[in-house]
């Protein structure tokens, strides 16, 4: 039997459950998923090595109308994954607005790559809404394929991997059969430290916070690590680190919780937090955290 490998981008507006799917195809939590929107920054690959085949996943963050220069690059990685994709999955859900971004959409709509749709929360309707939203949908992406889905509770995903599979090319591997993803260590566990940010902290907190792994040294028994908070104004430094450095303590023991979970070690982290001016609009910054293309 002939080795199948490809691309499988999961594309869509914020919200929708791009990270919950990608999370339950890849079989590991790759992406931090939070009830908040724009929760992925970045696209991250979740790899899916079998012997005959190698799947490779990848969520992007939600597609918005940029307002400063870290969601432009957002953006950028959304549009990338219409481009370089062998199976497009364009994942909306049963509230969303069919015109909420028409601009994206149509480039949804032009593409040469094989596009499935999932409409994803259908837990959340009933049968005449999702028959007339199946209906909708037809028309405005009449070459997808349609499954609708509760990423959520497992429904009808084992029937979108198989769809997935039988769409793959014939190709060699893209990387080992043994990665599971593309991104090292240290960016999961700065994930792992901004999902907890996210969970615990409120308005715009957690939009302009950025984490950076500064130390990461592993023993044989503990890892060490040492993470700087990057916020974007004097104000929020003082609410993150919260009174007598309660939150900050909150923080770090929850993300420590998580972190010794994922590399099955002990870890001893320390959290700082530092104030770098409207990183979201400078260029440094955001190629420093990896936004940018160098």
């Amino acid at each position: 039997m002939k080795h199948k490998a490809g691309f499988v981008n999961i594309v869509g507006n914020p919200n929708v459950g791009k990270s919950t799917l990608t999370n339950k195809l890849v079989g590991e939590r790759l992406s931090i998923i939070t009830s908040k929107a724009q929760t992925t920054r970045h696209r991250i690959l979740g790899i899916v090595n079998e012997e005959n085949y190698q799947i490779v996943f990848s969520d992007t963050p939600g597609v918005l109308k940029p307002n400063y220069k870290l969601q432009e690059s957002m953006l950028r990685f959304s549009k990338t994954a219409l481009q370089d994709a062998d199976v497009i999955i364009y994942m909306t859900d049963v509230v969303e607005k069919m015109d909420k971004n028409s601009d994206f959409l149509n480039s949804v709509r032009k593409t040469d790559s094989p596009v499935i749709l999932v409409i994803n929360k259908i837990d959340e309707s009933n049968p005449e809404q999702l028959d007339g939203l199946v209906s909708k949908w037809k028309e405005e992406l009449p070459k997808a394929e349609i499954f609708p889905m509760s990423a959520l509770r497992g429904f009808n995903t084992d029937n979108l991997m198989k769809r997935i599979k039988e769409l793959l090319p014939e190709c060699d591997p893209y990387y080992d059969k043994d990665a599971l993803t593309d991104k090292p260590t240290r960016f999961f566990v700065s994930e792992i430290i901004r999902e907890k940010i996210l969970l615990y902290y409120q308005k715009e907190i957690p939009y302009s916070v950025e984490i950076e792994v500064e130390e990461f040294k592993e023993g044989p028994q503990r890892v060490d690590i040492r993470a700087i908070i990057h916020v974007a104004r004097d104000s929020q430094k003082g609410i993150i680190i919260g009174h007598q450095g309660n939150a900050l303590k909150k923080t770090g023991t929850e993300a420590r919780k998580d972190i010794e979970k994922f590399l099955d070690k002990k870890v001893f982290l320390q959290l700082y937090v530092k104030v770098n001016k409207d990183w979201r609009d400078k260029d440094n910054s955001l190629r420093n955290f990896g936004y940018e293309q160098k």
